[in-house]
This record gives structure tokens, C-alpha cells and sequence, in this order.
């Protein structure tokens, strides 16, 4: 009998009970403002409790990411460098700092939980992880402006460097006052009667 429903409903146009769920939407990628109120919340909730090794490095990481947000759209779209961004920003770096938080601080600075290590020092270790990573991402979407402009440069440079207008000479320092023009010839002096001897 399953067959006839099947039949029944393609014929009447109405969706059989066995037809494959829609998946939802994907989540919306974060806004810019998003992602830097993401890395604000984790600043924020750093008191004076929390050891200066950790302060410093959340700050190194919140500047860097400060610096890349705005040039995410230099990087690919959907490539993991994009997302290590963000994902540093809104679930790594927030992750970290909460669950080094949720410790007691005498507990988490002097007590070994992983290999002699305290949460201190595993906390400072996946800090450190996460700020030269985006520092490599950094130096890499900087390498290819710096790669644009020395293609741009050498552009130019054929360019205009092979133009057929000619141009004339332009001083290199044009509020550097002209060459004073050249004296005049003065004929040598030539003694009269009225010079002594």
C-alpha cells in the first residue's frame, strides 16, 4: 500500500511523508562589528586577578585581529585563513580565556593538571599558538599587498617608461629655485687714458 500513497501524492502534487527533511540555512558569517566585539567581551572580562602573561597575550592577539578584520576580503572567501580569523575571534581565543576563568586562580596558577603544567601554562601555550598564527596570516595577506605594489611599480614603469609623450624636464625638487641664469659676457678691461700706470 505504501506504493499507492507514493502514487497518490506525485499525482496530487502534495509532499509524501518520506521525502527528504530541507536542511536549514546556514548560520550568516559574523559581521566585522561581530567579530570585534567578540575579541571585546574576552578583554573585558580580565580583571586584575588574571596574571599579566595572559593580559599581554590576549591584547597581541585583540590587535592583530583589529588589523585583519578589515582586510578579510583580501583573503579568499571560505579559506582557512578567513576562518582561523574569525573563528580566533568568536570561539577560539573566548573558549581559552573562559574555561582558564572558570578555575579558582590559586588552583589555576599553581596547580599541575596536564604534564606538570598548570592551567596557567596551558592557557599562555594556546595563546601563543593562536597569536602567531594570525601573525603568519598577517604577514601573508601583507606580503601580497606589498607584491601588488611592486607589480604596480614595475606596470608603471613599462608603461610610461615606453611612452611615446615626451615630457619635459622637471626639476626632482620643483620648489627648488631655477639655475640662475648665466652672467652676461663682460669684455675684459681695457686701460684708458685716465688710468694710472
Amino acid at each position: 500500500m505504501g506504493w499507492f500513497r507514493r502514487t497518490m501524492a506525485r499525482l496530487s502534487g502534495t509532499p509524501h511523508e518520506s521525502a527528504a527533511p530541507v536542511a536549514p540555512p546556514a548560520p550568516a558569517a559574523p559581521t566585522s562589528a561581530e567579530i570585534l566585539a567578540a575579541v571585546d567581551r574576552v578583554q573585558e572580562r580580565l580583571d586584575a586577578s588574571v596574571p599579566r602573561a595572559v593580559t599581554a597575550r590576549v591584547q597581541r592577539i585583540s590587535d592583530t585581529v583589529d588589523e585583519m578584520v578589515p582586510r578579510l576580503d583580501r583573503l579568499a572567501v571560505g579559506s582557512a585563513q578567513a576562518h582561523t580569523v574569525v573563528a580566533t575571534a568568536t570561539s577560539y581565543l573566548p573558549e581559552a580565556v573562559g574555561a582558564y576563568l572558570r578555575l579558582p586562580r590559586d588552583f589555576a596558577d599553581t596547580r599541575p593538571v596536564d604534564q606538570g603544567r598548570t592551567a596557567l601554562m596551558l592557557l599562555c601555550d594556546q595563546l601563543d599558538l593562536l597569536g602567531s598564527t594570525l601573525d603568519r596570516i598577517s604577514d601573508a595577506v601583507s606580503r601580497q599587498d606589498a607584491d601588488a605594489l611592486v607589480a604596480h611599480g614595475r606596470f608603471l614603469a613599462d608603461t610610461l617608461g615606453r611612452s611615446s609623450i615626451t615630457l619635459p624636464d622637471v626639476p626632482a625638487d620643483p620648489t627648488a629655485p631655477a639655475d640662475p641664469p648665466a652672467p652676461a659676457h663682460q669684455p675684459a678691461h681695457r686701460p684708458t687714458n685716465q688710468d694710472p700706470a
